[in-house]
């Protein structure tokens, strides 16, 4: 089960590097180029799913290994991947042609502030289910 542990730290960490490239791409020592563009908005999206499933393998390798998951458990991981797919349909919305600009992509930047709350909020929403999933599960000891 440590390597469990492990690999799901290991992903976390790929997902929280990911999502600093993707929210400062001049760590890299690219040129960041003005405003968001798609694959930094893939970037960012994609480490914000590695980072939500790492912590999810983590809790339950960590505490609930022995144990079948309970309904509050279901629940929190559910609600974790709602909020991971919501933040993606939020952030996408341009890209995908239902968002502000439409399906004109003129401009190069596709990302506006409304976008930018709705990913904020979706990603509470998912980090709320995995603390709903790290705090409903049932051990020996607590019964």
């Amino acid at each position: 089960m440590t390597r469990l542990i492990q690999v799901g730290i290991g992903i976390s960490t790929i997902g929280l590097l990911l999502l600093l490239i993707g929210l400062f791409p001049g760590l890299t020592g690219l040129e960041p180029t003005p405003g968001v563009g798609i694959v930094q908005l893939l970037t960012i999206l994609s480490g914000l799913a590695l980072f939500i499933f790492g912590a999810l393998i983590y809790v339950k390798y960590t505490f609930y290994s022995k144990y079948p998951a309970t309904l509050v458990q279901v629940i929190g991981t559910r609600l974790a991947m709602t909020g991971l797919l919501l933040s993606t349909l939020v952030g996408m919305a341009d890209v995908l042609g239902y968002g502000s600009h439409g399906t004109q992509m003129a401009e190069p930047n596709v990302f506006g502030t409304l976008q930018a709350i709705g990913i904020i909020a979706s990603y509470t929403v998912s980090c709320l289910g995995v603390l709903i999933y790290a705090l409903g599960g049932t051990r020996d000891n607590d019964k």
